[in-house]
């Protein structure tokens, strides 16, 4: 079987995030990068299948060289070929499920996480099967695939879904679907000596342009009441004429 796993880098949500001078993107000057979280059940369950129904495992991912670092994370737990398509302004959700696309078109089945957790569109995982007219399941928590016939289980407002289609077809999993590896300390040095393949970006117009980002704005100030009959009434004042809460 040939599996492709789509990942992405995001910044840790530790990292306490500054817009650039440009007011379009964050800075990334102090920021960690990590592999994003939902991906990581995507990795594993695309090493689960290699385990099951043989084949091999590639990760792919669309941005700068930075993202070399979430290969190395792939390669150190287990799959065997790792590509970055290098587009260092990685643009919008259309341009890089383009790219995946692309790395995807011989794959028997595509594997993203549910969503990124920085863009947060929750669209390319769709985007990238409609460019290969593939079929799809989103927010994949249980999967079995027998044959060419494939049986996923999503999660859905207030319950879930069962949904039965073929291979190839693209998903998008969600926690709960397994429990991730950790990657052994061995496993980890022989991975930054394994090779990444680079390829060009296909180099799509953005659909989407970012006009302008800024921090929320605060406004609201603390304060500290004690637990006597005036402060009580003063709590209750605030709450109706300042917070109209009640």
């Amino acid at each position: 079987m040939n599996i492709v796993v789509c990942i992405s880098q995001v910044p840790d949500t530790t990292t306490k995030v500054t817009v650039a001078p440009d007011g379009k993107k964050i800075s990334s000057a102090g920021v960690k990068f990590i592999l994003n979280p939902y991906d990581e059940f995507a990795l594993e369950e695309g090493l689960q299948l290699r385990a099951k129904y043989g084949g091999s495992v590639t990760a792919v991912t669309v941005g700068g060289d930075s993202a070399k670092e979430i290969l190395r994370t792939a390669l150190a737990m287990g799959v065997d070929k790792a590509v970055l398509i290098k587009d260092d302004e990685r643009a919008d959700s259309f341009g890089v499920a383009h790219n995946l696309a692309e790395a995807a078109r011989e794959a028997d089945i595509a594997i993203l996480g549910r969503q990124s957790i920085d863009f947060d569109s929750y669209g390319t995982a769709a985007m990238t099967a409609e460019l290969l007219n593939l079929p799809s399941a989103s927010m994949v928590s249980k999967l079995s695939i027998d044959g060419t016939k494939v049986v996923a289980e999503c999660d859905i407002d207030g319950g879930k879904e069962t949904i039965e289609l073929s291979l190839p077809c693209v998903i998008s999993v969600q926690k709960g679907l397994n429990e991730p590896r950790y990657p052994k300390l061995p496993d980890i040095m022989k991975a930054k000596s394994k090779p990444i393949e680079e390829r060009a970006s296909a180099g799509v117009a953005p659909r989407v342009r970012t006009l302008s980002m800024e921090l929320p704005k605060s406004s609201r100030i603390g304060k500290v009441l004690g637990d006597s009959d005036a402060d009580i009434q003063e709590l209750v004042r605030l709450l109706h004429e300042e917070a109209k809460a009640i």
